[in-house]
This record gives C-alpha cells, structure tokens and sequence, in this order.
C-alpha cells in the first residue's frame, strides 16, 4: 500500500470525512522520483466543528504519527467543517519549492 493510500486510510477511519483529498506533492520537491515524502490533505468532517485550526491540526498530526515519524517529510493540512467547506471558493494552492 503507498503511503498516500495509509494516510487517506487512517484519516477516513478516525475522522470520518465527508471529504478527503490526498496529494502526492513530492514532485513538485528535490527528492528522487516516486516519492512519497510531501503531501498536501484536504479534509472536511464534522469532528472539526468547535474546534480552533490548530486543535484540527493536532487530530491530524496525532493519527498520522506513524507516518511523520517515519519518511513523510511535510504535511501540508487544509481542515474544514461541512459549513465552511460550504462557503469556500476554493482550496489554497501550495507554494512552489524553492529547494
């Protein structure tokens, strides 16, 4: 299983998503080809409601632990409830990297 399908696993069963995007980001990064190293999700669940983004970002970082600790190098987290996911236009490009 790619790292992509375990982290899209692991947020679906502990946050139940009404939406959830993973993405690969390690080519647009100096890392060698077929890496599974940046990532970039996109998620809206009700488990957000009430809670601060960092408090989100917590959720997320705690049931991907594994995964940071062991070759994903960046996380790039975009978390929303269904009512501002609602509202929003559209989800924020990632920077370009430099490196």
């Amino acid at each position: 299983m790619s790292v992509a399908e375990t982290i899209q696993q692991k947020l679906q069963a502990a946050l139940l998503p009404e939406h959830i995007e993973v993405l690969n980001e390690s080519h647009n990064h100096h890392v060698p080809p077929n890496s599974e190293t940046h990532f970039k999700v996109v998620l809206v669940s009700q488990a957000f409601n009430g809670l601060r983004l960092l408090a989100r970002h917590r959720k997320v970082n705690e049931t991907l632990a594994h995964e940071l600790a062991n070759g994903v190098h960046a996380l790039s987290m975009h978390t929303y409830t269904p009512e501002e996911w609602l509202a929003l236009a559209e989800v924020p490009q990632s920077p370009k990297c430099r490196g």
